[in-house]
């Protein structure tokens, strides 16, 4: 495993919020895409096309905090636990023994961002992410 990081939902104010937190931890955000520049396949329908999609921001040397913008925020759903893995083998591993009596939301998948990557909510009501990037160094 290469790290657990933050993955926080917003009720559209993500942009807000992590310029906010950048003016505190300072550095440059890694990861900016708004829903505007999904694939039309992936495409939401719904979304303001200029609401975060996803953003990205280290705050130390092995953590990134990151986040998006979703509808009905609410405690309980505003955020996710974030494992990135070495291999797809890995990711597969973390996410069959973690999701197991809990609720897929997103099976193990190759994603357009170029990454293998899965939702779910564990038994205990964890949401998690697990992500193997393929362009990891």
């Amino acid at each position: 495993m290469t790290g657990i990081n933050p993955y926080l939902n917003f009720n559209g104010n993500t942009e807000e919020a992590f310029n906010f937190y950048r003016s505190i931890f300072g550095g440059e955000f890694k990861s900016l895409m708004r829903f505007k520049d999904l694939p039309p396949e992936a495409a939401m329908p719904g979304s303001d096309p200029e609401k975060i999609m996803h953003i990205a921001l280290p705050i130390g040397k092995e953590t990134v905090l990151m986040g998006n913008d979703v509808p009905e925020v609410k405690m309980g759903n505003n955020f996710y636990l974030s494992i990135n893995t070495h291999s797809e083998g890995e990711a597969d591993l973390i996410f069959k023994g973690l999701s197991a009596g809990g609720t897929v939301t997103m099976p193990m998948q190759k994603v357009f961002w170029g990454a293998y990557f899965g939702m779910f909510k564990d038994k205990y009501e964890i949401q998690w992410m697990i992500s193997f990037d393929y362009n990891q160094k």
